[in-house]
C-alpha cells in the first residue's frame, strides 16, 4: 500500500464479524409477523451493509412504504430481542482481533463505516472489547448509507486524514463504491458476503482471502 498510511476504516457485518445469522432471523420473523413472503437467505445476504430502510427497499420493492416500516420496525424488535439471550450469534472472523491490534500497535488510526445502527456498532465492539481501539465511527445514524461516501468524509474529517492516505476495508461492492466515490483506495474480502468477481468489478484496489493477509498488505 503505501508508508504514509494513516487511516483504515472497516465495515463491520460481513468484514469484521459475521453477523448473518441474526439479520436473517430478524429478517425471517419480521416477514412473518408483518404477513410478507420472505424472500431468501441469499436475497438478505446481499443487502448487508446497506442501511436497514434501504436495505427493506430493495429485497421488498413492490410492497408500499407503510408495509415497509411496519417490517423495519419488527425486523428491529426482534433484533433487540437477540440482543438480549446470553449467546448472540455475531461471531469476529478469526484473527480479526489480533489484525486490529496489530494495526493499533502499529500507531494506524482505525475507523468503522456501517450500515448498522450507533447502538448496534457499539454493542458489537462491545461485546467483543473492540471499542477502544476505533477513533471514528459512522453508522446508518449518521447521514446517507452506502454506496454514498458521506461516512468515509465523516472519517476523513474526524481524523484529519486525506484521502490518498487512507483506505476502505469491506466484503461488499456497496463498500468498493463507496471508497471510489470518496476518493480513498479499498481493500476487498472475499469471507463475507460478495464474490470475489463482483468485488473486482466494483473497482477494488485489492483483494485478499485471508484474514492473515489483512495486516501486511495494510502497513506496506
Amino acid at each position: 500500500m503505501s508508508e504514509s498510511l494513516k487511516l483504515a476504516i472497516f465495515d463491520c457485518d460481513g468484514t469484521l464479524v459475521d453477523g448473518q445469522h441474526m439479520i436473517i432471523s430478524s429478517m425471517k420473523r419480521a416477514s412473518e409477523k408483518c404477513k410478507i413472503p420472505y424472500p431468501g437467505d441469499e436475497q438478505v445476504r446481499r443487502i448487508v451493509g446497506l442501511s436497514l430502510f434501504e436495505a427493506i427497499t430493495m429485497i421488498y420493492p413492490k410492497i408500499s412504504d407503510n408495509d415497509h416500516t411496519l417490517l423495519h420496525s419488527a425486523f428491529v424488535e426482534h433484533f433487540q430481542y437477540l440482543r438480549t439471550l446470553d449467546e448472540q450469534h455475531e461471531p469476529l472472523y478469526d484473527g480479526i482481533h489480533e489484525t486490529i491490534l496489530d494495526l493499533y500497535r502499529t500507531g494506524i488510526l482505525l475507523g468503522v463505516a456501517t450500515g448498522k445502527s450507533s447502538r448496534g456498532l457499539r454493542t458489537t465492539l462491545n461485546n467483543h472489547n473492540l471499542q477502544d481501539y476505533f477513533v471514528t465511527l459512522n453508522t446508518a445514524d449518521d447521514g446517507p448509507g452506502k454506496p454514498h461516501p458521506s461516512m468515509i468524509n465523516v472519517a476523513l474529517a474526524d481524523t484529519g486524514v486525506d484521502p490518498e492516505n487512507a483506505v476502505m476495508i469491506g466484503d461488499t461492492t456497496y463498500d468498493m463504491v463507496m471508497a471510489t466515490n470518496a476518493g480513498v483506495r479499498s481493500i476487498g474480502v472475499t469471507w463475507g458476503y460478495h464474490g470475489r468477481e463482483e468485488l473486482i468489478s466494483s473497482g477494488a484496489d485489492h483483494i485478499i482471502d485471508e484474514v492473515s493477509a489483512l495486516a501486511d498488505l495494510i502497513k506496506g
